[in-house]
């Protein structure tokens, strides 16, 4: 079977197992990780997933995702969505209710609704962070990927000052090579020209491949936006027919803070899947 069709087999499809085994084997032989870790076979599969099943660049993606928390403690280690309530609850950020036509999530983030005097970039990067760790676990996220849509309008230069080069590595790194999502598409809408410094310094450590599927719209972007995205699918803010964005926001708000537990989980042990992995239902947020 190719990976595509691996892809579409249940988590608990006997076709999988060799490719479980093989790579908790061949992730303890790099000498990186240790039998400790306790790899869970959920845990094991959202890398599989992310690379259809090819084994040399599962391992790859594990390993840098591993890597990247211990070297990034202050963030991966602290996934607290009430620690950052007030930026939350000031409509920043939304996974929209519904999937594109690929099945890909799409998430939303409102640049302009971040306050850098009382946000750090690195505050606002957690709670990208912990949005990819529970949609990393919904089945039909690790099948088909997500798509983001940069919303820039607001773009100051306190934001630009907020963003140095090691904050844009450990950004792109996500992006790239070191999370096990398959990011389909990154739309930039209402950019500024004076946003160009910024992406030019994010650009260099982003892949081949991400780069490729970076799409900017400018200020007149609806039309253009609509080439990618059904009506359905958008709020009406984004020349969509789905909810708007402050309730798209404010259920998404809800969503995380109710993973409060869930997250902590996470960051404490990371390899290992819980009760609550199932937090979210794909039947719901399919509709």
């Amino acid at each position: 079977m190719n990976g595509s069709q691996l892809n579409g087999l249940p988590d608990d499809a006997e076709q999988l197992r060799p490719y479980l085994s093989a790579l908790r084997s061949r992730a303890l032989q790099s000498g990186e990780l240790s039998e400790s870790e306790g790899f869970s076979h959920g845990f094991l599969l959202r890398f599989l997933r992310a690379r259809d099943f090819d084994l040399d660049l599962s391992l790859k993606l594990l390993l840098n995702y591993q890597r990247w928390r211990r070297e990034s403690p202050d963030i991966s280690t602290s996934m607290c969505p009430s620690s950052v309530l007030g930026l939350l609850n000031n409509s920043y950020h939304a996974i929209l209710p519904r999937r594109d036509h690929a099945g890909s999530r799409v998430l939303i983030y409102r640049i302009g609704q971040w306050i850098p005097k009382d946000w750090s970039a690195i505050q606002v990067f957690k709670v990208s962070l912990m949005t990819s760790e529970i949609i990393s676990r919904e089945v039909e996220t690790q099948r088909w990927g997500l798509k983001v849509i940069f919303d820039l309008q607001g773009w100051t230069l306190g934001h630009a000052l907020q963003i140095n080069p090691s904050l844009a590595r450990k950004m792109s790194s996500v992006l790239s090579d070191s999370f096990p999502l398959k990011v389909r598409g990154i739309h930039l809408v209402n950019e500024p020209m004076f946003f160009r410094p910024v992406f030019a310094m994010i650009r260099p450590f982003l892949s081949d491949k991400i780069k490729q599927r970076v799409h900017m719209h400018g200020d007149d972007f609806q039309e253009s936006l609509s080439d990618f995205f059904s009506p359905p699918v958008l709020p009406p803010e984004y020349g969509g027919e789905g909810p708007g964005i402050e309730e798209v926001c404010l259920d998404w708000t809800t969503q995380l803070l109710q993973a409060e537990n869930l997250l902590q989980q996470i960051a404490a042990h990371p390899t290992g899947d819980t009760a609550e992995s199932t937090l979210l239902s794909e039947e719901v947020q399919n509709e």
